[in-house]
């Protein structure tokens, strides 16, 4: 059972504020000010003061659908962010950051024992979404969804300060943990990692998924009976402010065309899978 962090009940208390819809006046005030003060760029979305609440300008949804590179075994970037650390796994350790490791076995929890281990050497790459980017999140690559753990924790920021600075940053937060599989059979794991003010992060196909929400204990949820696929560049869900994604692969599987300290944006292909 985890007990809930100080950054938690801050979280949750900014949370019921960005989902406070005020008056149009002040909102599109509050709104206004927003995207001045983090220079957000509006030019894919709706104006500022169209949304009725922070958190609907937070999660905002792209005008036009972003081109997205359909050919065969072209890996997608999920998400608009920055590339904090990628390349291969040394067994069970992925970079934080230069310097500062973290192991899978721990960040997939007991729960992955097992599948932890078929990730050993394999690919990662690790993404951050400032408060400033698109806060949704897509499917890299057509997968279909084995199974899913929201792991309560505390909701430290990531920041880079904060992945300098702070050791096990991602294993100390709270995360939802999606395990799929390729149409072979191939296992990638796609790792959604809360940080402060991230109210809550959502999953489009199960809503009994709440983050967040004075829960202690991990919750475990399988998909074998149900089929659920979801194609290339389909909406996964969205976190309610920036944090970051966390992408693994078993060796042999993707390719990566990335280096640490790059921008991508969501339907750019950033790898490639080999089956």
């Amino acid at each position: 059972m985890v007990k809930q962090h100080i950054t938690n009940r801050f979280s949750q208390w900014f949370g019921r504020f960005a989902e406070h819809e005020f008056s149009s006046g002040l909102q599109s005030f509050i709104n206004h000010t927003y995207v001045n003060l983090l220079g957000l760029d509006m030019s894919e979305f709706a104006p500022p003061s169209t949304y009725p609440t922070l958190n609907k300008l937070f999660t905002r949804e792209l005008k036009k659908e972003r081109p997205i590179d359909h050919r065969q075994g072209a890996f997608i970037s999920p998400v608009d962010a920055l590339v904090t650390e990628c390349g291969l796994l040394k067994e069970d350790k992925a970079l934080q950051i230069k310097g500062m490791s973290y192991s899978i076995d721990e960040l997939l929890t007991v729960q992955y024992a097992q599948e932890a281990k078929a990730l050993y050497n394999g690919t990662y790459a690790n993404f951050y979404l400032s408060p400033r980017d698109y806060h949704r999140y897509h499917m890299p690559y057509k997968l279909r969804i084995a199974s899913i753990l929201h792991q309560p924790g505390k909701l430290y920021p990531v920041n880079m300060p904060s992945l300098r600075r702070t050791k096990d940053l991602f294993i100390e937060n709270e995360r939802v943990i999606v395990e799929c599989f390729t149409e072979q059979g191939r296992r990638i794991f796609i790792v959604l990692v809360g940080a402060l003010n991230v109210g809550k992060m959502t999953i489009t196909f199960d809503h009994r998924i709440q983050t967040n929400a004075n829960k202690y204990k991990p919750s475990f949820y399988r998909y074998d009976d149900k089929e659920v696929w979801l194609n290339k560049g389909d909406l996964l869900g969205m976190f309610m402010m920036g944090s970051t994604v966390l992408v693994f692969a078993e060796p042999n599987l993707l390719e990566l065309n990335l280096s640490s300290g790059k921008k991508v944006r969501f339907g750019e292909r950033i790898g490639r899978i080999h089956e």
